[in-house]
């Protein structure tokens, strides 16, 4: 069998998936926090332009994708599945390994497979400038790259954590032409006071996000774009799973664990949505992992609760798995899994008992990364070594019973900008971290009194 799988150009699909006509349970409406009530769609509209709010709200199982974002798409994709036979014969184990390498597009990531879609929409209905959020820069990055190619200019805040870590995220994104603000900034109301009061803050997602919906409600001719967490965002990273599908069929197997590491929800979701319709029919003992960091566990360890996607409450509420809207993460590595919610799509199957959780150490993580490293060539970032971890461990397993089972994980970005970690962990620099309980559980408090009403 070969040992990548890639297609040929014109099976590039045509369609997104859907996964909302499909689950067995229909999500909570978000809420606008001023009325109590499920948010309208014109109440997005200083934000969104049409067609992504449409989208939001969809039901259709099946969404064009515009010729214009295929062709840009067609950079890079269709994107390689590759069977991990390296790391298979290390392990010594009859388990397949294959992954979806994401880590090919030009910014190394999964994300330009949404900021391409969402620059396209925009410039359609006369956007000029959107402004962004990026934790570890893989999105501030597609961002910029996205509205290069559609003419847009572009204004990222990145989580000051990371904006000290990883400084030629920056530079990339300096290079498509994006601007680029450590957040907590000075730019915005919002970063000014929040730095006046924790003037040594990292920063978190929550408060990037805040800074980004002000600046794009206060500019003229400005739109927001998000990188996660949205239907629609993660209707566009169906792109990931579909291809694939194709694929393992090509390689003719069928894949009995996905995997994929989750911070807002967007690359396991690209990767899994598309095999729901497979569990919920034919499949049922098929398992979707979705990975995380001890140091912020979401759906491991928060509440399925009603929240804000923000610090600064600006967003719509959100019924997800949540450590609470003031959360500040510590500084691990995987920057882009720092996110104190979750997507409701996956929150909301994960509540429903489809999809498996598991919360891991960053040392363990990377000793993971490494050792696929050193097999499969590849130096994969910290976000995507919580995949590889639980792809290593699921191949140990089968080790152990003797079980030939097919495991598929999404590589979703290469680690070139992430060095500073991978040496701390080789020069044992890295600690490991377990969010404290009793710090969800006041977080927990604070949030069910601060909206009570729209709580169960």
């Amino acid at each position: 069998m070969a040992h990548r799988i890639v297609l040929p150009e014109e099976k590039l699909p045509r369609q997104w998936y859907n996964v909302l006509a499909d689950l067995p349970e229909p999500l909570d409406p978000p809420i606008n926090p001023g009325t109590g009530r499920p948010l309208a769609p014109e109440d997005l509209a200083p934000i969104f332009p049409e067609a992504l709010i449409e989208q939001e709200v969809s039901q259709d199982r099946w969404i064009d994708v515009p010729e214009p974002v295929r062709e840009v798409w067609s950079l890079w994709r269709p994107t390689p599945l590759v069977r991990a036979r390296r790391l298979e014969q290390a392990l010594d184990t009859p388990a397949k390994i294959f992954y979806k390498d994401e880590s090919v597009s030009p910014p190394g990531s999964h994300k330009p497979n949404t900021a391409v879609a969402q620059a396209c929409f925009n410039k359609r209905g006369g956007t000029k400038r959107l402004t962004t959020e990026t934790g570890a820069g893989q999105w501030g990055s597609a961002l910029c790259f996205a509205c290069c190619a559609f003419d847009l200019e572009c204004v990222v805040y990145m989580v000051r954590v990371s904006f000290e870590q990883k400084p030629y995220r920056k530079t990339m994104m300096h290079v498509w032409g994006g601007t680029v603000y450590a957040s907590p900034s000075e730019h915005t109301e919002i970063g000014r006071s929040i730095r006046a009061e924790y003037p040594d803050t990292p920063g978190s997602l929550g408060i990037a996000i805040s800074e980004a919906v002000f600046d794009a409600v206060q500019s003229e001719g400005s739109k927001y774009s998000l990188g996660s967490v949205l239907n629609h965002v993660l209707l566009h990273q169906t792109v990931i799973g579909l291809e694939a599908k194709q694929q393992m069929l090509l390689a003719g197997e069928s894949p009995d664990i996905l995997i994929g590491c989750v911070g807002g929800g967007s690359n396991f979701g690209g990767l899994v949505l598309p095999f729901v319709p497979e569990k919920l029919d034919d499949h049922p003992d098929l398992r979707f992992v979705a990975v995380e960091p001890t140091a912020c566990p979401t759906l491991s360890k928060g509440r399925f609760l009603y929240d804000y996607g923000d610090t600064a409450k600006t967003t719509p509420l959100l019924k997800m798995f949540t450590l609470g809207h003031t959360f500040i993460p510590p500084g691990i590595h995987a920057g882009g899994l720092r996110y104190h919610g979750c997507a409701p799509i996956i929150s909301a199957m994960v509540n429903q008992g489809l999809m498996e959780t598991r919360g891991l150490l960053q040392r363990g993580v990377f000793e993971a990364a490494v050792r696929f490293a050193r097999t499969e060539g590849l130096v994969v970032a910290p976000e995507t070594a919580h995949a590889v971890k639980v792809a290593v461990d699921e191949a140990l397993k089968c080790k152990e019973t003797g079980e030939a089972k097919t495991i598929l994980f999404n590589l979703s970005g290469h680690g070139h900008f992430d060095m500073g970690a991978y040496e701390a962990y080789l020069g044992e620099g890295l600690t490991d971290y377990e969010y404290p309980e009793e710090a969800i559980a006041r977080a927990t408090r604070e949030l069910a009194e601060s909206v009570p009403d729209v709580q169960e």
